[in-house]
């Protein structure tokens, strides 16, 4: 209750008297003046920078308003075009102080411990990629009534104390503000409330807006309310774990844009939904129902006069979306039109029961336990059959045929050649490729004496494959003869190879396809089978053609080399054309091959003649040629067509009938030609263009070349017409004179193929965006045949009433499928967003679907909207699952987040949201979440990879752990978990796939292991499924599906089963059981032939609260050879692998600390050694708890303490015992047991950064003797670690780390030492405190285990010892005050403490933390106790010394809550006996050790305290927030004497200072005076508070560095990073002199002008940028001189021609543009490169008279896809000249899985007419190409692919970068190499000075200095790894 003097409403204007800005404060543009709706005087606050015009509450910020009023009112207008900005400091009854801000600024909600940020979007008109925004031209007043009471309780759950102060910054017009314990309603009047005696709190008269006379208010004002009604919590605080619910407005409030999701049919693009409102209208009539909270932002929309009468029809509204109505509008409906041309029946059934499709049965061996069986099958076998398949398309989805009736249509599936009955949609299938097709040719009715014809005249059914791999292609023809058997044409298969499967067909064919073992030697010999099998020497078959008159003929176009072009083309290498003959092959004989040609030419299509099958013809790039096979060779001829020859030929077709000896050819240009074969010759030529008919889509011929053409893709040739196919998405029916269009029909997508019926009735189109369709001519109608996703399917789910289907693919659609017809209902677009997971809900016509973005959906599928879209996670959604009770949903993230929600009602909110609980490693699959039958469980794997967690669903608790790593006892290696699976509720199993190929049964009670299925796959499992009655299992991995009969215990057989030719992604099995589906390329529906069981009693089905099941009648239970009786799941039954089962951890680590108390029937403590005993597995009745073993003791404290230290009985009573035999031993029993935890949330952790490089393990650093380089300098500190940075000011000792590096620098001279040997990013390091010990350390590498901790002797600079415990990082290190011991502390993966000794470097004791730390430090009064912060606690540590043992005795004391810190995060120790310790939420609170006690505390950041310093009365923290303070806390123990009476107004700071990063490092003087500070930015500070000032002493990067180049006067250098900066450097100090930066783009290339460019002083450097743009700067004038956008891609490329006029860029799209700098204009575009980003330019000056061209510029460009070409240039007269073209195949490597090595080039210094090249062949060498011999005349091999090159302009040097992490350098003439290292990631760039002299490298953000010593060869020493001898050409 507010105070009486704040009863009932307080004017906080009127009180604290603003006008007199007495007790408030102005600054900026504020003035009173009267506005003219409220006709009164209101306060303009208008300005371009809203922080610098304002009003604020009270004047200063050290005063507080002390408003209790639970409700702030702020009357306001926001001033159209303008942004504005409210800030609310508002206190919570522990004086924590939260800052609460609204602003059209804020694009997102974002919230802090200590900070919330609303965004407030002010119309409804706003785009919804744009919601955020500048307020309207038609603002209006607006009431916001904020509720502070819950908005601190929902999002941060703490209580609301007070307002403390309020700033409203520009730009708006406020009234006043308002704050009352009352809920006023502002659109009702007192008079209003006692005329109609209404229920609600009418407002005030002072705070009403005047209403016109007959106005309703909502007509002119807007009412905010925040959070709304349906929102509000309840009084009690929430659970910590929940997370902070979103927020929805009362009144005339939007609910948040999601991202822009496009609908195509049945969900229009304008269907947006709307929030339902309650006006008092409707609160007076029904109770407002509680909704979910969506997304945070606050909506204020300008809408038009509401209507009064009910719902408005949203379709008549002219706004695309759906508008908001008033608070007087009852309804919110939201109506799509759904076309019925979407809604197309299908029927698919197979009609052939005996038929076993996509079947391939073999028989391996099973590993069970210890015993091997003979895996077996079980009948019935087959127990699959293919039923139907949604997908159309493969490698193309140009291929789509008629059959010769034209009843059916032919087209491929990926893998599978589908026909499909056009009336009755039955499907039938010819299976056997296991490849995409390419191409197929012909398929009609068999007939036995007729030939073969092609288009619906013949039996042929071919296609065409391609082989990735370079195997050899196979071809498979198919036929309909019942007594037809096939042969391979090659060698023969074993006799254990699995039979082709094959279906039923009335059509026949031939297809090419590469097999992955194509070694078939049989086939069955039934109706529709593959008749023949053809294999053929080559790599690719581009297309097939059958004959179509005469004896059988195949022709199909064959490259023998590796594809580089489309799949529709032959091109670049000499291609291959071959003529099969097929007329035996139906009477059970071979196709014969009768000639075999080469070709250099391009061949887009290739076609038979009707008239003479030995004639053909073929059309492609700027050509057609007629072949003609004679006599056994096939020889062609090319058609001359005058001035069509340069124009893109894309298919062709021979007249029919009376035109047979017409040829019609098609191009991309618009152009149809007609072809006179016989003279060959071009009869005719015409180009469709566009009409210009407004409104009309026909088009019409108009002459050549006028006007842009219609692409065409394809066409179709009839007795009558001609069918056109192009890329505008029309296919046109034209008269063979086309004369005028006939008829077309629209497509959603390009159109890529054409194909008139055989009665030229019907003309078949399909399209690149996998539609497949035809057009009836005669009734004009256009019927969809397939729909299909154009990327893999990712995910599946099924649902039960409607028998629907819901899909996700990588083509960023989410399709709802009928499983009844197999056709497509919905179809949901997100062009910006890929969806990864999908879910139903069991009970409502609900669909949800999460995002790569981390957003989760939901849909409505009855009005065709969006429901709620939330944002709880910040990674991708890898997995999401519903209660089959429809209660609950789940999803997690890629960052290990989980999030539940409540889904019971239709729209869903989020409940909790816990961090760290999924694998972070886990990839998006149907697997990652399930929920077991009945409700009560949830599964996942989690928080690692090697463990399977199992919490309630109710409430997320934990209730089982599983570590699956050690449940294979005898494995050496640690197995992981794949997916996840629940069986039927009774028994309860968990199926689990591991890493090792195997499927684990848990008892998901108890966590035993019931069975195992060993050997389920070759490979890890990715996807398993159990049927309801516990009969079947389903796995997959690749390609290939296993059916398992589940209930065979001791021998179970399985079924396997083919036809993807991609992994499949997910199985599942269909509503009712009667069906599996399976999706990787395509959908597959399979049957189920076997009848399934009953579900086991009590099962889903039978469960209380479980939905009704799917079956539509119950099925007859089958009892039979294959059935098995569920097994026993009583422990110790048979079928168990091994006797002892593996037994789960705790349900979680013991937590110790104020979240977590004590174990049942314990008194507060538990012992544990490191000596420890195998645990025993509990046997209480919940079966779920187990003891603990954590390798420590610890007592939780109950209060202050006030026992002494090591008295018996008191706190530290507790002891550890060390390790007695070393180590080692302790560490392998005490590290192997405990699950490491998840890591923190907090800045202060260190976290290495990631690297896809590997440490070589055999570079060679060569002796002194014979070094070529010496590394001088170091560029940069290394911003990513924790307390790297140590300086001792009486030694003047400064030293840092940089990468893998320890710098050791001079202050005063700037000379540097360099200490290598760490594989790893160092971390941290600690110097002793008589300065002559370092210890450093690192993170485990590849070459490594274990972390490197490193002990340096600092005056001699050398390594004197080499310690190893910690398995993944370490946090901190710390030495004793008398120097003899040493602290490590692990990161969040290792948690171990261990304790060395500095003389003997000897391990003396550990111990394992229940939980991460952050910090740790001794006393530096008593080397014999240290401390260390972590979450919940801080623990001590006093070691006792037992002759040669050291004791380790711990006592932890938990935090209190009224300090308010939750993590503490930093400490170090004051005046005895005082210990500060900084917190995640910017307090600093002060610890009495010796009572044991927190004292103290006060706010010292916003942000999180990572550094802490202390020294005598002063106080240094750093924090995430950049602020460095000091801190005066003098008083501080005389406040310990004060005890609970201490305030911390007794501190007080001193100085502040603001730096570019978040302090992670900081050392200062014994005097506090000055200090050296490390941020985040990979700068190092050096601080004098005397002065107040920071001078920069060390520049670094923090992102990756692009690009080093050199000023030609070799007095400086600069250098380009991702950052968006261009950086000027001093060449002779490494010091950073300019920097010009640009924000939100990255550099990615640099060039600095020659110094022919004009005068010396006139530097210019020019730089590319990520967004195409090009800018050059000015040295001298330190300015911007030229932005330009040469590109619309990212610029990769740059470089300057020899005299400095002109400008080459280069960009990822492969164009080089020529610009000249003086006028910013482009002159030139070379497009030879497109395709590939262009990866190097260099421009040298030379006469290039020798190389037979002119110009004096030589210049070269190299690209990604191995290509070179060099150029010489004339710029001033326009004259550039291609003087040579280098190419290669590009590598295959297994070392860059990701990425193939760069294509680097550089012309060397000592012969200008020398190229060296690098990345250009098939293996790792440089190779030196001649421009005058025109050839390789030198090779030299490397041990790795180059990633960076350069040339020396002195010495013949060459130095190359390798990802490996390694340094080569080169000397070309003596051929002597020396490696070298010292990076931490993959050498990207290497560049030698001007002068020779230096050579810079780079790996990400590191830069090394190395001197070039010598310029004359030197002899190798052994070892060094020369290559002794080089090839020369």
């Amino acid at each position: 209750m507010a105070k009486a003097w704040q009863h009932p409403f307080l004017n906080v204007f009127r009180h604290f008297k603003v006008g007199e800005w007495k007790r408030s404060t102005k600054e900026g543009d504020v003035t009173p003046v009267t506005d003219k709706t409220l006709k009164c005087t209101v306060y303009r606050i208008r300005g371009s920078v809203s922080a610098g015009n304002y009003i604020q509450l009270p004047q200063t910020g050290t005063q507080s308003l002390g408003l209790t009023g639970r409700y702030l009112y702020v009357l306001f207008r926001p001033l159209p075009s303008k942004h504005f900005v409210i800030h609310l400091d508002v206190a919570t009854e522990d004086s924590q102080v939260i800052r609460v801000s609204f602003s059209s600024l804020f694009r997102e909600f974002k919230s802090t411990a200590t900070w919330l940020q609303f965004p407030f979007i002010c119309e409804a008109g706003t785009s919804r990629k744009d919601l955020a925004g500048v307020a309207p031209s038609g603002a209006r007043w607006t009431c916001l009534q904020l509720d502070l009471q819950d908005i601190l309780l929902v999002y941060l759950n703490r209580r609301y104390g007070h307002l403390r102060s309020v700033r409203l910054c520009a730009s708006l017009l406020v009234k006043s503000l308002y704050t009352s314990d009352l809920c006023f309603d502002p659109a009702v009047t007192v008079a209003e409330a006692r005329r109609a005696k209404l229920p609600v709190t009418p407002v005030p008269r002072e705070m009403a807006f005047p209403v016109p006379k007959g106005d309703s208010w909502h007509e002119h004002y807007v009412h905010i309310r925040f959070p709304s009604v349906g929102s509000r919590a309840s009084s009690e605080p929430a659970q910590k774990s929940r997370s902070p619910p979103e927020a929805v407005f009362r009144g005339r409030v939007r609910e948040p844009v999601p991202p822009p999701v496009a609908f195509s049919n049945p969900f229009p693009d304008s269907v947006f939904p709307a929030v339902r409102t309650f006006g008092p209208t409707a609160s007076r009539q029904a109770r407002p129902v509680p909704r979910p909270l969506p997304e945070v932002s606050l909506f204020c929309e300008h809408s038009e006069v509401p209507s009064m009468n009910g719902p408005r029809d949203r379709s008549q509204e002219p706004s695309a979306r759906a508008e908001v109505t008033d608070k007087h509008t009852a309804g919110n409906g939201v109506h799509t039109a759904v076309p019925e041309s979407a809604m197309v029946p299908v029927a698919l059934e197979d009609v052939a029961p005996r038929q076993r499709p996509g079947r391939k049965q073999s028989r391996p061996e099973m590993t069970l336990g210890e015993t091997v069986f003979e895996q077996r099958s079980f009948l019935p076998d087959p127990i699959l059959k293919l039923k139907g398949v949604i997908g159309f398309g493969g490698h193309s989805t140009k291929w789509a045929l008629w059959t010769k009736d034209g009843a059916a249509v032919v087209y491929p599936c990926h893998a599978v050649i589908v026909v499909l009955h056009v009336d009755t949609r039955e499907q039938r299938f010819f299976l056997g490729h296991t490849d995409k097709l390419l191409q197929q040719r012909g398929a009609a009715l068999w007939r036995r004496q007729g030939p073969p014809w092609e288009n619906g005249n013949g039996p042929g059914l071919g296609g065409r494959g391609e082989d990735p791999h370079g195997r050899a292609v196979t071809g498979r023809g198919w036929g309909a003869g019942a007594q037809v058997e096939s042969r391979l044409l090659g060698k023969q298969s074993s006799p254990a190879r699995p039979r082709a499967p094959c279906t039923p067909c009335s059509t026949a064919g031939f297809s090419a396809l590469p097999d992955r073992g194509s070694t078939y030697t049989r086939h069955a010999v039934l109706a529709g089978r593959v008749l023949h099998v053809s294999s053929s020497q080559v790599r690719c078959v581009h297309g097939v053609s059958y004959a179509t008159a005469g004896p059988s003929l195949l022709v199909g176009r064959c490259s023998p080399f590796p594809q580089t072009r489309p799949a529709s083309s032959v091109c670049g290498s000499r291609g291959v054309v071959l003529a099969w003959g097929t007329e035996q092959v139906g009477r059970g004989g071979e196709a014969v091959l009768l000639a075999k040609t080469h070709t250099g030419v391009d061949i887009q299509a290739f076609k038979v003649a009707v008239f003479d099958e030995t004639r053909m013809a073929s059309c492609g790039q700027g050509g057609v040629r007629l072949w003609r096979l004679r006599g056994g060779e096939l020889r062609s001829c090319p058609v001359d067509l005058g001035e069509h020859r340069v124009l893109e030929l894309t298919d062709l077709a021979f007249g029919q009938a009376q035109d047979s000896h017409t040829l019609y050819v098609c191009g991309r240009s618009g152009h149809i030609l007609e072809i006179d074969h016989r003279r060959r010759a071009v009869r005719r030529a015409r180009r469709l263009l566009p009409t210009q008919t407004p409104g009309g889509h026909s088009s019409q011929k108009q002459p050549f070349g006028t006007g842009p053409g219609i692409s065409i893709s394809s066409l179709s040739v009839s007795q009558t017409t001609c069918a056109v196919g192009s890329d505008d998405g029309y296919v046109r029916l034209w008269p063979l004179d086309f004369s005028s269009v006939l008829l077309e029909a629209e497509h959603e997508g390009p159109v890529s193929w054409v194909c008139v019926s055989p009665d030229g009735l019907r003309v078949l189109s399909a399209t690149l965006s996998g539609h497949l369709g035809f057009l009836d001519v005669p009734s004009r109608e256009y019927n969809t045949l397939a729909r299909s996703h154009t990327a893999p399917v990712l995910a599946l789910a099924t649902e039960c009433s409607r028998g629907q289907l819901a899909t996700v693919s990588q083509d960023h659609t989410v399709r709802v499928w009928d499983l009844a017809t197999l056709q497509q209902l919905y179809d949901l677009r997100s062009p910006e967003e890929t969806p990864r997971a999908i879910a139903f809900h069991p009970t409502q016509p609900v669909l949800f679907c999460g995002f790569a973005s981390g957003a989760v959906c939901s849909f409505s599928l009855e009005n065709a909207g969006v429901l709620v879209r939330h944002r709880r996670h910040q990674g991708a959604v890898t997995g999401l699952a519903a209660s089959p009770d429809g209660s609950f949903l789940f999803s997690s993230c890629s960052r290990g987040t989980l999030a539940q929600y409540h889904c019971s009602t239709t729209r869903c909110h989020v409940l909790r949201v816990t961090a760290n609980m999924v694998c972070r490693d886990a990839r998006p699959t149907p697997n990652a979440l399930v929920v077991s039958g009945d409700s009560r469980l949830l599964a996942f794997v989690g928080p690692s990879k090697y463990v399977v967690t199992i919490v309630s669903t109710a409430s997320l608790e934990e209730l089982l752990r599983v570590d699956v790593s050690a449940l294979e006892l005898a494995s050496s290696r640690l197995d992981s978990a794949v997916a996840i699976c629940f069986g039927p509720v009774p028994p309860g199993h968990l199926l689990v796939s591991t890493s090792s190929h195997t499927v684990v049964v848990l008892d998901a009670a108890s966590g035993r292991v019931v069975r195992e299925l060993s050997g389920v796959h070759s490979v890890a499992c990715p996807s398993l499924a159990l049927s309801r009655d516990a009969r079947f299992l389903l796995t997959a991995t690749d390609r290939v599906i296993r059916v398992w009969d589940y209930p065979a215990k001791a021998s179970p057989g399985c079924q396997v089963y083919i036809g993807h030719s991609e992994p499949v992604r997910a199985v599942a099995f269909a509503p009712g059981q009667r069906q599996l589906l399976s999706v990787a390329d395509a959908i597959f529906l399979w049957d189920v032939l076997g009848a399934p069981g009953r579900s086991p009693s009590g099962s889903a089905g039978d469960s209380p609260g479980a939905p009704p099941t799917c079956e539509a009648s119950e099925w007859p239970h089958h009892v039979g050879p294959g059935a098995r009786q569920p097994e026993d799941t009583e422990a110790g039954t048979g079928g168990l692998p091994r006797q002892q089962v593996p037994v789960p951890s705790q349900a979680s680590p013991l937590q110790l600390g104020a979240r977590a108390g004590p174990l049942k029937g314990a008194d507060g403590a538990f012992s544990t050694s490191d000596e420890e005993g195998p645990s025993q597995e509990s046997h209480s009745p919940e079966g779920l708890h187990q003891a603990s073993s954590l390798p420590m003791l610890v007592k939780e404290a109950s209060g202050a303490g006030d026992g002494a230290r090591g008295a018996p009985g008191g706190p530290w009573g507790f002891s550890m015992r060390p390790h007695p035999g070393g180590w080692a031993t302790a560490r392998s029993t005490t590290k192997a047991q405990a699950h490491p935890p998840a890591r923190p949330d907090c800045y202060r952790h260190f976290t290495p950064r990631y690297k896809a490089s590997s440490l070589v393990k055999s570079a060679s650093v060569p002796s002194a003797r014979v070094e070529r380089l010496l590394l001088k300098a170091v560029v940069g500190y290394n911003g990513n670690g924790r307390a790297n940075v140590v300086w001792k000011p009486d030694t003047g000792f400064f030293a840092y780390t940089c990468g893998c590096l320890v710098v050791v620098e001079d202050l005063h001279s700037g000379a540097q030492r360099h200490w290598l040997g760490h594989p790893e990013e160092i971390s941290t390091l600690a110097l002793s405190h008589d300065a002559q010990i370092l210890a450093s350390a690192s993170g485990c590498s590849s070459t490594a285990s274990c972390c490197q901790i490193r002990i340096w002797d600092v005056p001699g600079g050398s390594c004197r010892h080499l310690l190893s415990y910690h398995d993944t990082a370490v946090q901190a290190l710390a030495f004793s005050p008398d120097d003899a011991l040493l602290v490590t502390l692990g990161d969040y993966g290792d948690c171990t403490l261990a304790l060395w000794s500095v003389a003997t470097c000897e391990l003396l004791s550990s111990a394992r933390l229940p939980e991460p730390a952050h910090g740790v430090a001794f006393n530096p009064m008593d080397a014999r106790e240290l401390a260390c912060v972590g979450q919940g606690a801080i623990t001590s540590w006093l070691l006792q010394q037992r002759g040669a043992e050291v004791a380790l005795q711990v006592h932890r004391e938990p935090i209190p809550e009224e300090v308010g810190a939750g993590e503490l995060t930093s400490l170090c120790y004051g005046a005895a006996p005082l210990l500060y310790c900084g917190s995640n939420t910017g307090r600093v609170c002060v610890w009495d050790t010796r009572a044991g006690r927190c004292f103290l505390a006060w706010e010292a950041d916003d942000g999180e305290i990572g550094v802490l310093l202390c020294s005598g009365a002063r106080l240094v923290s750093g924090s995430n927030t950049r602020r460095l303070r000091l801190w005066a806390v003098g008083a501080v123990p005389e406040l310990r004497r004060t005890g609970a009476r201490a305030r911390s107004s007794s501190v007080f700071m001193e100085h502040e200072l603001t730096l570019d990063g978040a302090i992670v490092s900081a050392v200062f003087h014994d005097s506090m005076d000055m200090g050296v500070v490390g941020t985040t930015a990979g700068t190092l500070w050096y601080v004098s508070w005397a002065e107040g000032t920071s001078t920069r002493l060390i520049s670094g990067y923090r992102s990756k560095v692009n690009e080093v180049v050199f000023s030609p006067s070799a007095s400086h250098w600069a250098t380009c990073s991702d950052d968006g900066s261009v950086r000027v450097w001093s060449l002779a100090s490494m010091e950073l002199l300019i920097q010009f930066q640009v924000l939100n783009q990255s550099c990615l290339c640099l060039a600095w002008s020659p110094p022919s460019c004009g005068r010396p002083e006139e530097q210019q450097v020019a730089a590319g940028y990520s967004d195409g743009t090009l800018r050059v700067f000015s040295v001298s004038q330190i300015a911007m001189e030229l932005k330009m956008r040469p590109h619309r891609a990212a610029l990769t490329a740059i470089a300057f021609s020899a005299d400095g006029q002109t400008i080459l860029s280069g960009d990822k799209d492969g164009l080089v543009a020529v610009s000249r700098p003086r006028t910013g204009m482009t002159f030139h575009v070379l497009s030879d490169h497109r395709g590939a980003p262009i990866s190097a330019i260099q421009s040298t000056n030379k006469e290039c008279g020798d190389l037979g061209a002119e110009g004096a510029d030589l210049w070269l460009a190299a690209s990604s896809d191995q290509r070179i070409s060099i150029w010489a240039s004339d710029w001033p007269r326009g004259h550039c000249e291609l003087l040579d073209w280098l190419s290669s195949p590009s590598p295959t490597l297994t070392e860059f899985p990701s990425r193939p090595p760069p294509c680097l080039a550089a012309f060397c210094p000592w012969d200008g007419a020398l190229l060296a090249c690098a990345g250009l062949g098939m293996h790792p060498e440089v190779v030196f190409y001649s421009l005058h011999r025109k050839q390789v005349v030198e090779r030299i091999p490397l041990p790795f692919f180059a990633v960076s090159l350069s040339l020396s302009p002195g010495a013949h040097l060459m130095a190359v970068g390798f990802a490996e992490r390694m340094l080569r350098l080169v000397d070309c003439e003596s051929g002597a190499v020396q490696d070298f290292a010292g990076h931490d990631d993959l050498v990207q760039l290497c560049r030698f000075a001007p002068s020779a002299r230096l050579l810079f490298s780079v790996a990400h953000s590191e830069i090394l200095v190395w001197e070039v010593s010598g310029h004359q060869a030197t002899e190798e020493s052994p070892g060094s790894g020369s290559w002794p001898a080089w090839r020369r050409s």
